[in-house]
């Protein structure tokens, strides 16, 4: 487990090389263990989400990460009745996690949930999903673009407590701007040469998303697809720390 960053304030002081994420978006155990060798020390922090879950493995990934000194950010997005999600935070404090996602929707839940969490696990608040543009928001009757969206949900969720955010890059100096420094904004939809025709629609560049005012980047696509995945997640690393240099 990493040492106490400090419980004063919600921001999570992370090193340069902690500010890439990589989206550990596999099917089991082997898979994972596969990728961690294969990126060695180009990537220190990562990601596991609901694909791992499905495979029985997930907690047994957990350990091995945090066996090899890397941090871990548990993406299951909670959205659930208050106590229910109160009571799985509360749980996934014993473990060695850096970040977890649930649901920017509701604030008697976000409540919950912070007053659960123990230990140095920061909460993220999932604001709009990045495969999601203002279409997708209409059809489901919010009237508000994207930009304006995620802004009033960091609100939110900074006034219930929850230490940061998922946001599209887009999205990130706007929420600066609203929500001041000590609050982490994490963004994922990274496309190092723009958008591609995936299913994430609103995508910035590296040194975009740090410039907006980002203070990490969840990568997936344009590493696990490279020829070389840790020369890329090298050349990433070398554009995060020229963007976090020149701010």
């Amino acid at each position: 487990m990493h040492a106490s960053a400090g419980t004063e304030g919600h921001k999570l002081d992370l090193q340069p090389h902690e500010r890439l994420i990589f989206a550990l978006d596999v099917h089991d155990q082997a898979e994972a263990r596969d990728w961690v060798d294969r990126l060695g020390d180009s990537v220190s922090f990562y990601k596991i989400g609901m694909e791992l879950l499905a495979s029985g493995e997930y907690f047994r990934v957990m350990d091995e990460l945090s066996e090899r000194g890397k941090r871990i950010f548990v993406d299951l997005k909670f959205f659930d009745i208050p106590a229910t999600v109160a009571a799985a935070i509360e749980g996934l404090s014993r473990w060695p996690v850096t970040f977890c996602t649930i649901h920017g929707w509701h604030a008697a839940m976000m409540e919950a949930a912070a007053a659960a969490k123990r230990g140095d696990m920061r909460l993220l608040a999932v604001t709009v999903l990045t495969s999601m543009d203002r279409d997708d928001l209409k059809a489901l009757g919010i009237a508000l673009g994207p930009d304006r969206m995620v802004v009033q949900r960091a609100l939110a969720a900074q006034a219930a407590g929850i230490d940061g955010v998922i946001a599209s890059g887009l999205e990130a100096a706007a929420l600066r701007a609203a929500v001041g420094r000590d609050f982490n904004i994490i963004c994922p939809g990274i496309r190092l040469d723009g958008p591609v025709g995936d299913d994430q629609k609103r995508t910035v560049g590296v040194a975009e998303a740090f410039r907006n005012g980002a203070d990490a980047i969840v990568v997936g696509r344009p590493i696990r697809l490279a020829a070389d995945p840790r020369a890329a997640a090298r050349a990433i690393q070398e554009k995060i720390f020229q963007a976090i240099s020149n701010s």
